[in-house]
């Protein structure tokens, strides 16, 4: 009896947790030995990489013209996902300069009389570390900074008020967990694992695209509602990385399978193996 209670308790722990993750999961805070400001060099190559596939993105196909006149002269971006810098700030000037760069292509020598003024909201989760993103503002930085918390699985924006939405290393963070993989009785329990790169099972995989799909359509249609007419939007992910996800994966089920047995230690005395403990099995 007292078994399946400890065994019940633990999954009401596990539960809990993960509806705490389909409400928000912000990166770490703060600008400490461990927070994502001192821990993204990955995302930020994703970032470097792309650079130059952005920037001829907006040269070839912006029309700066058709999207400002004598009444508008604010061009407005978004940056969907920003995290707390730094990454998002590199970023955020890259696509300035390189508006910048096609307002002299587009317009007479005499250029620097239609350069627009440059509004650019930096969007994520209502947890994120806003505090930490705007102190750590570049001084010098040509643009006027807007904190827009909330999902961007859903709107943010006024309709037609964006003229550059984008996102980097975060469009593939799913909304919710699939609640299939929650259910034991179900096809898609994904037993021991955090992930479903390299799945055997199916219906495991399938759960996940289900879930990325619907996602994705939430995404698109409010983005289709808040950019203008002409404007551009540039999303960038990574690769699956799935050897980084395994060797995760196993990682923090030792440190999982650690944590209960001490647990296990100190409410039913020395164990001689995990059978009586349960955990994500």
């Amino acid at each position: 009896m007292s078994n399946n209670c400890g065994r019940e308790k633990e999954k009401l722990i596990m539960y809990q947790a993960f509806d705490k993750m389909q409400r928000h999961f912000p990166m770490s805070a703060g600008d400490g030995a461990y927070s994502y400001s001192r821990n993204s060099q990955l995302q930020r190559e994703v970032l470097d990489g792309a650079k130059e596939m952005v920037r001829d993105a907006i040269i070839e196909k912006l029309d700066i013209k058709s999207l400002l006149s004598a009444s508008i002269n604010t061009f407005r971006i978004i940056d969907l996902g920003c995290s707390i810098g730094p990454n998002t700030f590199s970023a955020m000037q890259h696509i300035i300069e390189a508006v910048k760069d096609k307002c002299h292509y587009q317009f007479s020598a005499d250029s620097s009389n239609i350069i627009p003024e440059f509004q650019v909201f930096f969007n994520d989760h209502v947890n994120n570390d806003f505090n930490t993103l705007f102190r750590s503002l570049p001084v010098d930085r040509s643009y006027f900074a807007v904190g827009v918390p909330g999902s961007f699985h859903g709107r943010l924006f006024p309709s037609g008020s964006i003229h550059f939405a984008h996102s980097s290393c975060a469009i593939h963070w799913l909304s919710k967990l699939p609640e299939m993989l929650l259910d034991e009785k179900s096809p898609a329990w994904n037993k021991g694992l955090i992930h479903y790169v390299d799945a055997a099972n199916t219906a495991v995989v399938n759960a996940y695209v289900a879930q990325f799909d619907k996602d994705m359509e939430i995404f698109l249609s409010a983005r289709a509602e808040e950019i203008v007419p002409g404007g551009m939007m540039v999303l960038v992910s990574p690769f699956s990385g799935y050897r980084y996800l395994k060797f995760f994966g196993s990682s923090l089920m030792d440190l999982v399978n650690e944590f209960l047995l001490e647990l296990g230690r100190t409410f039913f005395g020395d164990l001689s193996t995990m059978s009586d403990l349960y955990l994500f099995s």
